[in-house]
């Protein structure tokens, strides 16, 4: 827990002197000298409490939505930004409340029937650090992405909260600060005390043009001309750390001991989870589910896997082999599919998926991450082995050993029938990378695109200046795009520039169109068609650097980059 709290502190504190926070820094800034409002109020002392009023509301509003906003959207019929869209628009009366006294009187009679005198300017304040919090949520680094996958996947439990919670500390740190010096110059300044009435309107402008900014994205230029100096110490502070400090929380210490330390040999990992929770079922009888019966006396395979997932594919391979060599020997072999993605919640998308793959074993749909939580799973692909007396003996986290999952396999099925002369193992190739330097996953949606150049990406349509040349392991964007939480969406001249290390690149896009990559001086395109998949952009014999720029004819969606 306290590892968690540090994290998040730290990571708060990094995003809360970026350079995504330039937008809202001069409202509050200006928050501090804002003076009181009410009768006779023109000319009175700024109230010396607005500044924590004004970063309380952030803090609280930033944490709220950032544990509750992706499960509460997920469950209801609603558009993925209508929490901005309602920041905005309360951003924008705040900042007419603030240039119109009478309308500021008008919003605050609420907070006058609590009782309590002259509450006007902190509780406005505190309302516009609410608003404030919604339209920062986008400022969430690498932290905030592994809290979005635990509200997704509905995990959201005490340290997710102690993480949030503390990152939202971390952040309002230095907003704080910011207020307070605010305070201080209105306090110094005689103009301040002269003039009160003026800041109070040149704050209330302040605010419409900073929802008027963000409203059409206009922010975005002034982050991406500011070089992010904070771009190393968000990197180092990345996704994996965290989610590796959330743990699995499960009950049953020794399976999550054999994921974090995976043996040769068979263990004891405890009693297997039972898969439950499916929303459909795949390559079964009637697509109804297996019964107990069915695995009673089996060795079951769970494999978790998401079709678009390139490291899943190469894996698939030798899973769906091992399932046509051993299934006439008691194996079965259980594909749990947990969405990554908001389409490979689709049966019919997973369904293509498998078949494309040519997956011929029980596919179980887990798009509530059912099965997911209960082996306390983390990662895409991951293989929980399982005996016939209904035990985790084995469990295997990503890519690669396979030669040794096998040979386990053959070891549980020969202890299940004693005796059976299974036949000769598979001779599947194993194409795992093997170069230290690969790039790794490159996200390219709002949430989790921390690998941007240009410092944040935030929700909306903005057309980007030319791409600079980015380094390996990062992406520029030119042109025209619909930046959504998941993906981009390529509208005008829409170019990624993208530089990498590795022999292969793969974009997972969907949508109709073309793809054109242009790599040392050779250019090659194709077509795109149907529900997002994984394409391969860059092919080679060897692995290398480079910087390939990527072209997208208007109506895809690029989710993201993968490699090998």
């Amino acid at each position: 827990m306290l590892t968690l709290i540090l994290i998040g502190l730290v990571g708060g504190f990094i995003t809360g002197i970026s350079p995504c926070v330039l937008p809202v820094l001069p409202v509050v800034f200006l928050s501090g000298g804002t003076p009181s409002s009410g009768a006779g109020a023109g000319d009175g002392p700024a109230d010396r409490r607005r500044p924590y009023f004004v970063v309380a509301g952030i803090a609280l509003s930033f944490s709220l939505i950032t544990l509750l906003g992706t499960a509460v959207l997920s469950a209801l019929p609603l558009p993925q930004d209508v929490i901005r869209w309602a920041g905005l628009a309360a951003l924008t009366v705040l900042g007419i409340a603030m240039i119109f006294p009478a309308l500021q009187d008008l919003l605050e009679r609420p907070f006058a029937r609590i009782g309590r005198r002259n509450v006007g300017t902190s509780h406005n304040g505190f309302v516009l650090g609410l608003a404030l919090g919604t339209v920062y949520v986008p400022c969430a680094g690498p932290v905030l992405a592994a809290i979005t996958v635990a509200g997704a996947t509905h995990r959201i439990g005490l340290q997710t909260i102690a993480l949030t919670v503390a990152f939202a500390v971390g952040a309002a740190a230095p907003l704080l600060f910011f207020a307070l010096a605010g305070r201080r110059v209105a306090e110094r300044v005689r103009a301040f005390r002269r003039r009160q009435r003026r800041v109070r309107f040149v704050a209330g402008l302040a605010v419409i043009a900073l929802a008027v900014g963000l409203t059409f994205n206009l922010t975005d230029t002034l982050q991406r001309s500011v070089p992010d100096y904070t771009a190393r110490l968000n990197s180092a502070l990345d996704g994996s750390r965290v989610t590796d400090a959330l743990g699995s929380g499960g009950a049953d210490r020794a399976l999550e001991q054999c994921a974090a330390h995976p043996s040769s040999a068979l263990a004891d990992c405890g009693k297997a989870p039972g898969i439950s929770g499916v929303q459909q079922w795949l390559n079964t009888p009637g697509n109804k589910p297996l019964t107990k019966d069915s695995l009673t006396g089996k060795v079951v395979l769970v494999d978790f896997w998401a079709y678009s997932c390139i490291n899943c594919q190469r894996a698939t391979r030798h899973v769906a082999a091992w399932y046509e060599k051993y299934k006439d020997d008691g194996l079965v072999v259980v594909g749990v599919h947990t969405p990554e993605y908001a389409f490979e919640r689709v049966p019919d998308n997973v369904k293509a998926g498998a078949e494309r793959l040519h997956i011929g074993y029980p596919v179980a749909l887990d798009n509530q991450y059912t099965t997911w939580n209960a082996f306390q799973n983390r990662a895409w692909p991951a293989q929980y082995l399982i005996d016939a007396e209904g035990r985790v003996r084995h469990v295997a986290v990503g890519e690669g050993d396979y030669t040794t999952s096998e040979s386990l396999i053959r070891q549980l099925l020969g202890d299940a029938r004693p005796g059976t002369v299974l036949p000769p193992a598979t001779d599947v190739p194993d194409t795992t990378p093997t170069d230290r330097n690969l790039t790794p996953e490159i996200d390219l949606g709002s949430a989790r695109a921390v690998a941007y150049t240009g410092g944040y990406l935030t929700p909306g349509t903005t057309t980007f200046t030319d791409a600079a040349t980015p380094p390996s392991g990062a992406f520029s964007l030119s042109g025209t795009w619909e930046v959504g939480r998941e993906a981009l969406a390529s509208r005008k001249d829409a170019v990624i520039k993208l530089g990498f290390s590795a022999r292969e690149s793969y974009l997972d896009v969907g949508g109709t169109g073309t793809v054109t990559v242009t790599l040392d001086g050779r250019t090659t395109t194709f077509n795109v068609s149907g529900a997002p998949n994984t394409y391969t952009v860059v092919s080679g014999k060897t692995s290398r650097q480079g910087v390939a720029t990527v072209t997208l004819s208007p109506g895809l969606s690029a989710y993201s980059f993968t490699f090998g």
